[in-house]
């Protein structure tokens, strides 16, 4: 029962955070609608393009902090810590699980593609 209510709470996470995303692009959109009817906009400078490289080594970096996170409050949780409740411990093993096996499927499918590319008859 304790899995299903980490599992619950990764959930209700995620689709807060779709929900968040979501309200973000209906404010853009409801301002460049403004922007078209009030009248002409300022030109933004163009956005910086963050390479591959980059956005992978940030999920790398991302999902090794989770870990680090998850593993501090294990510790802290074994040591008697009265702050640290097994709840919050579940919770961060738990997105530590999750974020490491996705990252894992990512790293599967850009090495398949790297293969099939390198595969692919000239």
């Amino acid at each position: 029962m304790v899995q299903r209510a980490d599992i619950n709470s990764v959930l209700s996470d995620i689709r807060s955070l779709r929900s968040q995303m979501m309200q973000n692009q209906r404010v853009e959109q409801d301002q460049s609608v403004r922007g078209r009817v009030d009248g002409p906009r300022t030109v933004q400078e163009p956005r910086e393009v963050t390479s591959f490289s980059d956005m992978l080594g940030n999920a790398v970096n991302s999902v090794n902090d989770a870990q680090k996170q998850a593993n501090d409050l294990r510790t802290a949780y074994d040591m008697g810590d009265p702050n640290v409740d097994i709840t919050r411990v579940m919770i961060a093993a738990q997105k530590s699980t999750v974020s490491f096996e996705a990252l894992t499927q990512v790293r599967n499918r850009v090495v398949r593609a790297y293969e099939d590319i390198m595969n692919m008859p000239i």
